[in-house]
């Protein structure tokens, strides 16, 4: 189907905190490289995004720093909106759910399904915290894991171990907030009943949609196999959308339903304040010819997949997104990113700490995308990535091109001559990189249509090395002239090619090479794109290298960020801390079965293949002998276990794991943060000596 113009949205962030690179690279650097590539097409594009600023972390924030709930989300919402514009995310609105605009609207909306009868109402047990007065959303429950008794996991998903959770299987229920114990009240809410729509969707999707990234629909095939239930969409809260029915008094619309209503009011307050540019909102979302698009997160998959088109078919004359290209999550240093932890690389602290240097990250996080599986950022690969392709390459071919014209052709472009073979094997070479480029944009490849620019840079780079116009340049200044203008004209096609991946830089380019504002996407592989005598700009580098101290200073931040963090851990732990009850009752003799001995280890490493067991070779007072223990991800340093006197059970019978054979069990002692801790003695004893 042909579509006369494309509505792009962008995951509403969380106004709870700033953003930091994981939300960049999987929202809003891909959403942004898509709405300037269409742009730069002529076509009619609506870019949309706003706060998120409804929900329960708000007020819990707001609590903590003795503030009303309002100023948390208006501090933020400017915080997120400075950042997003700092980093040139071009929107053409970035609005927030608490303008009146978007209460009216998603008040309406919520009412029209419930006047249609299209919700459900039913009443139902939730935790509650007598003490405070409030029911608790999962994330807001913590616990022990029932699975690996980690104190502290969350009502959804335990960290420790990663296990999915719902907070009546966590042991000792507590609110999070002020670790009050927790009793189950009935509640009545409205539902969305979401398996009402099973059908629809499965069509839709499944049927319909095949052509959706494969993490996005393999996650919905596994949501409707699963079989969809009815959803909660108000809840009990004194911070929200307030739900437009007599005798809900103290009840909100659930941030879930309200949220997503804000593409669309976001959409009409842009429309209504300026209709003579933007038209009509509803032509944005209920003509046929609108194609809509959805970047998003891996964790909003079901919202914008199943939850938010089965709301949009409840309702009825809205237009359904066409693509949904959800990326996977991008890590930090080998770990998860977690804004509770403050492990994170925030973005107005990395413009603190490297100004002006917002096309770099760009470049990174899309040269690192997780689009189809989960990434990794490091500062080392950000250091390489600058210093030996942006500087090496890049800025290094555009810097020589400039240079040299600047140095025998005073700053202007020399005329042409006549081409050579080797300049039009060159010209063969990136003839076609606009509909590389637009094939891979507009099946969502950003990383590969990035390295598909990168590597127009690498041909003008390698021309201009083989050709050595700055040794021609004594003995025949034609072939010099012809050399710097193929160059300057490749110069001039990196401009318009990396546009949409980085802005800035593709300002500056085009300021330095003059390039005509007449010239666009659709000159893109023309070497005709400078005339002959046009004066360039002033020269200065794209890019500069980054250097090693750089680096560590942030990797020095991250290291102290991570010790606080294990320091907070152990201290939330021995808070909760309650010892596992005693076992049932035995006598001397079942203990008199294990023959329990100490031993001195000689030896202690990682084995391979497996992040969870050491292979220790112990000193026994006999032969000797191996145990293998699954106490890997206690001790990160293997080696500080040599030297150490363990108690051992010499009489286990011998087990293969990994194709080692083990020979015993390592005792250990469960910690508070669930740390094993291997057991010892307190002053030396003689290797073989029995513990009775």
């Amino acid at each position: 189907m042909s579509y006369n113009r494309t509505l792009i949205t962008a995951a509403l962030p969380y106004a709870n905190g700033p953003v930091h690179i994981g939300h960049l690279a999987g929202v809003y650097v891909p959403a942004d490289i898509y709405a300037r590539y269409l742009r730069l097409k002529g076509q009619e594009v609506l870019f949309v995004c706003g706060s998120d600023e409804h929900g329960v972390p708000v007020t819990i924030r707001a609590r903590k720093e003795g503030i009303t709930t309002q100023q948390v989300v208006d501090r933020y919402h400017e915080l997120i909106k400075r950042s997003f514009a700092d980093f040139g995310i071009s929107f053409d609105i970035y609005s927030r759910t608490t303008s009146a605009i978007h209460h009216k609207l998603a008040s309406d909306y919520f009412r029209k399904l419930y006047d249609e009868g299209k919700f459900i109402e039913q009443t139902t047990e939730q935790f509650y915290d007598p003490e405070t007065g409030h029911f608790l959303t999962d994330r807001n429950i913590r616990g022990e894991c029932p699975h690996c008794h980690s104190l502290g996991a969350y009502g959804d998903q335990c960290e420790k171990c990663g296990s999915t959770l719902s907070p009546e299987e966590l042991i000792n229920p507590y609110n999070a907030e002020t670790g009050n114990p927790l009793v189950k009240k009935p509640t009545s809410h409205w539902y969305l009943p979401l398996d009402q729509y099973q059908q629809w969707l499965e069509q839709w999707i499944l049927e319909q949609h095949k052509e959706w990234r494969p993490n996005v629909y393999g996650q919905c095939k596994s949501w409707l196999d699963g079989g969809l239930r009815p959803r909660a969409v108000t809840r009990d809260l004194d911070w929200g959308i307030p739900v437009p029915v007599e005798g809900a008094e103290g009840k909100v619309l659930y941030v879930w339903f309200d949220a997503p209503i804000g593409y669309i009011s976001n959409t009409k307050e842009l429309c209504d304040a300026q209709p003579e540019k933007y038209g009509n909102w509803e032509t944005w979302w209920k003509d046929p010819s609108t194609r809509l698009i959805h970047f998003i997160g891996k964790d909003n998959i079901v919202f914008h997949c199943i939850v938010f088109p089965a709301m949009l078919k409840a309702e009825g004359s809205f237009i359904l997104p066409d693509n949904v290209p959800s990326n996977e999550f991008l890590n930090l240093e080998g770990d998860k990113i977690s804004t509770s932890r403050n492990w994170a690389v925030w973005l107005n602290e990395y413009l603190d700490d490297f100004p002006s240097k917002q096309d770099v990250l760009r470049y990174v996080l899309t040269a690192n995308a997780p689009e189809t599986k989960d990434n990794d950022f490091t500062w080392a690969d950000f250091q390489a990535r600058n210093n030996n392709e942006l500087v090496a390459i890049y800025g290094n071919f555009v810097n020589r091109a400039l240079v040299l014209t600047g140095k025998y052709f005073d700053g202007k472009v020399p005329a042409c001559g006549e081409l050579n073979d080797y300049d039009h094997q060159t010209i063969e070479e990136f003839k076609n990189v606009k509909a590389t480029l637009e094939d891979l944009l507009n099946n969502f490849r950003f990383r590969d249509a990035q390295k598909e620019a990168m590597n127009l840079a690498r041909i003008g780079n390698k021309y201009l090395a083989d050709t050595e116009p700055w040794k021609l340049a004594k003995t025949d200044m034609q072939r010099t002239a012809t050399i710097l203008n193929l160059s300057l004209q490749i110069a001039a096609n990196l401009a318009i090619a990396f546009e949409p991946f980085l802005p800035f830089s593709s300002e500056k380019l085009k300021t330095m090479l003059g390039l005509s504002d007449s010239i666009g996407w659709e000159d893109l592989g023309r070497v005709d794109l400078l005339p002959a005598e046009a004066k360039l700009g002033e020269v200065s580098l794209l890019f500069e290298k980054i250097e090693d101290t750089v680096i560590q200073e942030q990797l020095d931040k991250l290291a102290r960020i991570k010790a606080e963090n294990e320091a907070a851990a152990k201290a939330e732990a021995l808070k909760n801390w309650q010892p596992v009850p005693v076992k049932a009752p035995t006598t001397i003799d079942d203990f008199d079965k294990a023959d329990i001995r100490v031993a001195t280890v000689l030896e202690c490493t990682n084995v391979k293949k497996s992040d969870r067991l050491l292979q220790l070779k112990l000193d026994d007072g006999m032969d000797g002998r191996t145990i293998l223990s699954g106490i890997a991800q206690s001790y990160p340093d293997p080696s500080v276990l040599i030297g150490k006197q363990v108690l051992y059970i010499a009489n286990f019978p011998p087990r293969k794991m990994m194709g080692i054979e083990s020979q015993g069990m390592i005792l250990s002692a469960v910690d508070a943060d669930g740390r094993l801790v291997v057991t010892t003695v307190t002053s030396p004893v003689r290797p073989g000596a029995q513990v009775g």
